[in-house]
């Protein structure tokens, strides 16, 4: 009976955080419309915050509490509001949340930037050693005062929303603003005022998080984004759910760690019941609240003949065969990393960028071409190309298949969650990669024709990214290709013609996850060895927003995503303000995806219409370059192609 006692406190300590974080998260999105993926981050941040005024400049910890929830974490959230998303209210669904994840990124640079990663820390937990009895359950007043402020904060947060005109004005600025401000209300003051709120409470439950676990910028911001799930369960608009979500979560994964047993293969199994949760969730969520977020406001550009994306692949193997001879083999190595990344970008601009279905697991179908290279290719034969391709496209369908229903917001978290479980229950297994956590990777021999140099590799890697790009504009070119863009710009007009959605989504998601496994084994070729580390889901977001950054609606953008990556590894020593470049890898693409609010076609599409104008000077240069496609025009064509 003390056990069970036991594992109910700790399940109810634990519901409580996610309670406290998940609330903040309903919050901003119920008076903005935003889905902030940067929440755990922003919690993370301030519990480092809250830790250097503590431990490191020895303030009393109740005065560091209220600088850093009262002040500083209002403060970032009203920042935040006034400079990035007051810009993304007329926004697609893609758009905010790509803005957000360069958030999360940004903040995660920032605070590995502050605090060195590689040093220990630890946080005092609210009055320690103090503790009371229970049941015969010793209860410390940390775990007290953590239950206490999940009830209280929701109870707060219920009765600002529902019973104070501020809160009603809260609510319904997301829906009308003007009619909010004709009230006499100032819209732009409540949002920042919920951002402020949101932001306080995502510090709260990063300061109380920290003590229970380890000061780690990476764990305590995906462990808040396990509030996510009891966010959904409040299907982001009902605090009472939400409340009673978290605590259900925080209960099972507290009577998982008591009472199963899991040994062996299942072991990662209790890290991953966050996501397995959000994923039943959102499979059990009632359609009608799932027809949100599809790819709007992103220019589709004309697609180049086959001729000239011929003669571009040929210039920029061309390229590469000169750069081979230029850079060192250390450089070559991180440029052809580079060139590895775009390809798998490559397959999101079929999925995302043509087809309008967001994906945050791309990384993690790599990371399954890698070990079907590993296992089957050998020393680098074509036969493991193939099985990386086959394997992944698995994966793709198993992915799609309970996701065909989702869209937008919904299907990049249930992407999001299947990654993550990748990560626990397939990539971090003894039996995948080995006793050492990595495989060694051949690269490709064909007959006749060998690629063990990095030189003829990083060649080898452009013809590939070539190859993949004349694939997906045949691809976009075809009937495929247009019912991909008709999808994107209006699924309900294609569902009214008669095409078949659920078919058309499962081949693409399978054609996507089928080109980011080869991407995956030309990658772990280029270093050699594929590892547990190499594949996780963290490392989908940077993807992602390097995808956006570049453009995601062309074959072009994807190799400026991938220049994007390498470009800050090839210039290891260069600082700025005493920062080396190097480390700022994920705070620059943090920051620089922030700017995609203002413009989400990307840096290739401005290029283009850049140089579409200096050509327009000119009457023949005006004559050669077309215009980007009308969306309606897809639709239309697809249309007429269906009777």
């Amino acid at each position: 009976m003390e056990k069970i006692l036991a594992f109910t406190i700790l399940g109810i300590v634990t519901g409580a955080v996610y309670a406290i974080a998940a609330s903040g998260l309903v919050l901003t999105y119920a008076t903005s419309g935003i889905f902030n993926i940067a929440h755990g981050a922003i919690g993370m941040l301030m519990a480092f915050a809250y830790w250097e005024l503590v431990v490191n400049q020895g303030w009393p910890a109740w005065l560091a509490l209220i600088l850093v929830v009262a002040i500083l974490a209002p403060l970032l959230g009203a920042l935040i509001e006034r400079i990035l998303m007051r810009g993304l209210r007329n926004a697609s669904v893609a758009t905010s949340l790509t803005v957000t994840v360069g958030l999360m990124v940004g903040l995660i640079g920032l605070a590995q930037n502050i605090w060195d990663p590689q040093e220990a820390r630890a946080l005092p937990e609210f009055f320690a050693p103090r503790k009371f009895g229970l049941g015969g359950v010793n209860v410390t007043w940390h775990q007290a005062a953590t239950a206490f402020a999940g009830l209280a904060l929701a109870i707060f947060l219920y009765i600002v929303l529902n019973r104070t005109r501020t809160g009603i004005a809260m609510r319904a600025v997301v829906d009308d603003r003007n009619l909010v401000g004709m009230t006499g209300a100032r819209p732009d003051r409540v949002s920042m005022l919920s951002w402020a709120i949101g932001a306080s409470m995502a510090s709260v439950a990063g300061i109380l998080l920290a003590p229970i676990l380890q000061m780690d910028v990476i764990v305590l911001t995906l462990l808040v984004i396990n509030s996510y799930a009891a966010a959904m369960v409040g299907r982001l608009r009902n605090l009472p759910l939400t409340y009673a979500g978290a605590m259900a979560l925080g209960l099972i994964e507290a009577y998982t760690i008591g009472f199963v047993d899991l040994r062996g293969s299942l072991i990662g199994l209790r890290s991953a019941i966050p996501t397995i949760f959000l994923f039943v969730v959102l499979l059990a969520m009632p359609e009608a609240r799932l027809r949100a977020g599809r790819l709007v406001g992103a220019v589709t550009p004309r697609v180049p003949s086959f001729r000239r994306s011929l003669i571009g692949g040929a210039v920029l193997v061309a390229a590469a065969g000169v750069l081979s001879s230029i850079l060192s083999q250390g450089n070559l190595i991180r440029a052809g990393e580079g060139l590895a990344l775009a390809i798998i970008m490559l397959s999101l601009v079929l999925l995302t960028g043509y087809g309008g279905q967001v994906s945050l697991c791309q990384i993690s179908f790599a990371g399954v071409g890698a070990y079907a290279m590993a296992r089957v290719g050998g020393d680098g034969t074509v036969f493991g190309i193939l099985a990386a391709a086959a394997l992944a496209a698995f994966a793709g369908a198993l992915i799609a298949l309970p996701s065909l229903r989702l869209q937008g917001l919904y299907l990049a978290l249930s992407t999001m969650a299947f990654a993550y479980f990748l990560d626990q229950m397939f990539f971090s297994q003894e039996w995948v990669f080995g006793n050492l956590g990595a495989l060694p990777v051949g690269r490709l021999d064909l007959p006749g024709v060998s690629f063990d140099g990095v030189r003829a590799y990083f060649v080898l890697l452009a013809i590939a990214f070539s190859l993949f790009a004349m694939l997906v504009l045949r691809i976009r070119r075809g009937q495929f290709g247009r019912v991909l863009a008709a999808m994107r710009d209006s699924p309900v007009a294609c569902a009214t013609l008669g095409l078949s959605l659920t078919r058309t989504k499962l081949a693409v998601f399978m054609i996507a996850a089928a080109m980011a496994g080869v991407g995956g084994a030309l990658y772990g070729g280029l270093k050699t060895t594929a590892g547990s580390t190499d594949f996780i889901m963290l490392q989908s977001l940077p993807l992602l927003l390097l995808a956006v950054i570049g453009g995601i609606t062309s074959v072009s953008g994807a190799l400026l995503g991938g220049i994007l990556f390498a470009l800050p590894s090839l210039t290891p020593n260069t600082q700025i303000f005493g920062l080396e470049m190097a480390k700022l890898q994920f705070l620059w693409v943090g920051i620089a995806a922030v700017t995609i609010g203002r413009n989400p076609n990307g840096v290739a599409y401005i290029i283009s219409e850049r140089v579409r104008r200096l050509l327009a000077l000119t009457p023949r240069g005006s004559a050669g370059i077309p215009a980007p496609i009308d969306p309606m025009e897809e639709v239309t064509e697809v249309a007429a192609a269906s009777g």
